[in-house]
């Protein structure tokens, strides 16, 4: 796939939940190695976009398309629950709020790790324990800690974890659903370095929701804002934040000025 592609685009989604409006006509595309990240007030449809953008929540109407590592084109709601999982087991990623939701917490934390890659065809017992210990490593947990259980850390060190599994197999395209929501401001914080070490050492594409304007400035480079189902504004991030346009990301950008 040439780098002039994008890895993923949206057209024309909608969704409604009754009479409200989740996603009204909204259109997105991802470049490969670009961070999105969608921002919006709770209720803004932002994480109904993503549910969409994943595969996990079907349109009422529009079309999202993957471009896959050969370059085929892939239409998300239309390759079958088969292609889904494979695709999330090998070159998806999903970061979850919930670090609980993204792990699984009887299982020790090297496990964790060394099931996705096991999920790509590993087998080598060594092999499988030596990366897990690497990538425990690289999101800053001491790898001593690889046969404790993900229910005996922290919420910090449980997000990392949760980080690591998701990255050991190098996703082309990593969804992120408010990745330090929850966390204390200086967990957050260490946090948030960490991911856009990750992101920009491995070239990943990533859409990430969140309602922080700090974190889509930190991590993103272009900016969608939604509200109320619409993409009212979008482009770079420095751009959108420093010299928003629409009333809605002014009253965003505003509010915190004002905090």
């Amino acid at each position: 796939m040439t780098a002039d592609a994008p890895i993923l685009e949206a057209r024309g989604l909608s969704l409604r939940f009754g009479p409200v409006p989740a996603l009204d006509d909204v259109a997105l595309r991802v470049w490969p190695g670009e961070v999105v990240a969608i921002l919006g007030e709770s209720g803004s449809g932002k994480t109904s976009l993503l549910r969409v953008l994943s595969g996990a929540l079907p349109a009422d109407t529009g079309e999202v398309l993957y471009r896959d590592a050969a370059g085929a084109v892939v239409p998300v709601h239309g390759s079958g629950e088969a292609a889904l999982r494979r695709l999330a087991r090998t070159e998806w990623g999903f970061v979850h709020q919930n670090p609980r939701d993204g792990l699984r917490l009887n299982v020790s934390a090297g496990g964790n790790v060394g099931e996705r890659l096991m999920a790509v065809g590993a087998r080598h017992y060594g092999g499988i324990r030596a990366a897990a210990a690497e990538w425990l490593r690289r999101v800053e947990i001491d790898p001593a800690r690889m046969d404790d259980l993900p229910r005996d850390f922290s919420g910090g060190m449980q997000q990392r974890l949760q980080i690591a599994r998701t990255l050991v197999t190098r996703p082309r395209l990593v969804f992120m659903d408010e990745p330090t929501g929850g966390l204390d401001v200086s967990v957050q914080a260490r946090l948030l370095d960490l991911i856009r070490a990750l992101v920009a050492g491995l070239g990943l594409a990533v859409l990430l929701v969140t309602h922080d304007i700090a974190v889509a400035r930190l991590l993103a480079h272009r900016l969608v804002v939604m509200r109320r189902g619409r993409v009212v504004e979008h482009g770079l991030t420095d751009r959108v934040l420093d010299d928003p346009q629409h009333e809605y990301t002014q009253l965003l950008v505003s509010s915190v000025l004002a905090a």
